[in-house]
C-alpha cells in the first residue's frame, strides 16, 4: 500500500475532535482538505473508517480498530522526531512547539495567562493557545495537551499534578452579620441567605479535626453568578454568605471587610491541578509549562 502518512493525522484528528470542522481547526487547514484526505485514506484500505450525518461523524467497527494503531503510531513518530531533535544539538532547556492549554476563566486570567506569557518570552520557539472556559473540556477528545484545574478531580484517566494550595473559606461582611447573626455551627446556615457560585454545593468538615467527615450542604439564595469575583463583590456589599477560595478572600479578611465563618469546619484542603492526557513519553513543552505555573504561583501573596 502507497501513501504512507498520508491522511492518518486527519483521520486521527477527526475521530478525536468528533468532527471534520473541529479536526480542520485543530490542524490549522480548511475542512475540505480534511475530507478529502481521509476519503483518499479510505479508498487506500478499502474500507469505511466514519458514519457522516449532517450532524454527528462517528467511527465504524473498522475506525475504531484502525484509530488504537494510529494514536500509538503518530505518538512513536513524534517521540522520534523528539530524539532525532535532542541529537541535532537542540540546547538544553529549550521548548518548542505549539501548547494548547485550557483554565477557568476567572482563574485563568488573574493567574494562569500572566505566568503562560513569561514562559512564552523565556522560549522563543514555543507558541501557546489558552482556551478560557467554565466548562470542562475533554482534552483527549479537543486537542488540548493540558488543562488547569480547579478543586477535586474525578477524571481518573488524566495524569494530574498539584500545582498549588487552595483553601476554602466562608465568609460575610460585618454589616449582614450585624442584621442577621453570626452563626456558630453548621446547621446555622439553613436560616442564612448565600452567595451561589459555580457549584451547587458547599463542603464542610462535619467534626473538628481535619480529616472529619465531610458535610455537604446545599446553599439557597436570591443571588447567584458563575464568576468568584462577583460573587466576592456580593459579599461585600452585604448580601449573604459566601464560600471562596482563600486567593479571592485572602485581602479582604486582612481588611476586616470580610470575617471568616467556621473556621474549625473548613473542608479539607482542596488544590490547583495541572492536568494532562496519559502518555508513555510528555512533551517538554508540558513539563515547562507545570514547572513554571508551580513556580510562579507559589511567589504569589495570595498563595503564601
Amino acid at each position: 500500500m502507497t501513501g504512507g502518512w498520508d491522511g492518518i493525522d486527519e483521520f486521527v484528528a477527526v475521530a478525536e475532535t468528533g468532527g471534520f470542522s473541529r479536526a480542520a481547526e485543530r490542524l490549522r487547514v480548511s475542512s475540505s482538505h480534511v475530507s478529502r484526505s481521509v476519503a483518499r485514506l479510505e479508498d487506500r484500505l478499502q474500507a469505511r473508517l466514519f458514519y457522516r450525518t449532517t450532524r454527528k461523524v462517528s467511527l465504524t467497527e473498522s475506525g475504531r480498530a484502525f484509530l488504537a494503531r494510529c494514536q500509538r503510531l503518530a505518538e512513536e513518530r513524534d517521540d522520534a522526531f523528539l530524539a532525532v531533535g535532542d541529537l541535532q544539538g537542540t540546547e538544553p532547556g529549550e521548548v518548542k512547539g505549539r501548547l494548547r492549554m485550557t483554565c477557568a476563566t476567572s482563574y485563568g486570567e488573574r493567574f494562569v495567562v500572566p505566568l503562560v506569557n513569561d514562559l512564552l518570552e523565556r522560549h522563543p520557539q514555543l507558541s501557546v493557545e489558552v482556551e478560557l472556559t467554565n466548562r470542562t473540556l475533554d482534552l483527549v477528545q479537543e486537542g488540548f495537551d493540558l488543562a488547569i484545574r480547579l478543586g477535586r478531580l474525578n477524571e481518573s484517566s488524566l495524569v494530574a499534578t498539584r500545582v498549588a494550595p487552595r483553601v476554602m473559606h466562608l465568609c460575610a461582611s460585618p454589616a449582614y452579620l450585624e442584621r442577621h447573626g453570626t452563626p456558630t455551627r453548621l446547621a446555622d446556615l439553613a436560616k442564612h441567605d448565600c452567595l451561589i457560585g459555580t457549584s451547587d454545593s458547599w463542603l464542610f468538615n462535619e467534626g473538628m479535626e481535619e480529616d472529619g467527615r465531610e458535610w455537604l450542604f446545599r446553599p439557597r439564595g436570591r443571588w447567584r453568578c458563575n464568576s468568584g469575583f462577583s460573587v466576592l463583590d456580593a459579599a461585600l456589599r452585604g448580601f449573604g454568605l459566601c464560600q471562596l477560595p482563600d486567593y479571592y478572600v485572602k485581602g479582604p479578611v486582612a481588611e476586616g471587610k470580610l470575617v471568616p465563618l467556621l473556621e474549625a469546619h473548613r473542608p479539607p484542603n482542596t488544590a490547583v491541578w495541572a492536568v494532562y492526557p496519559q502518555k508513555r513519553h510528555v512533551p517538554p513543552k508540558v513539563h515547562a509549562a507545570i514547572r513554571h505555573l508551580k513556580a510562579g504561583l507559589a511567589k504569589r501573596p495570595e498563595y503564601r
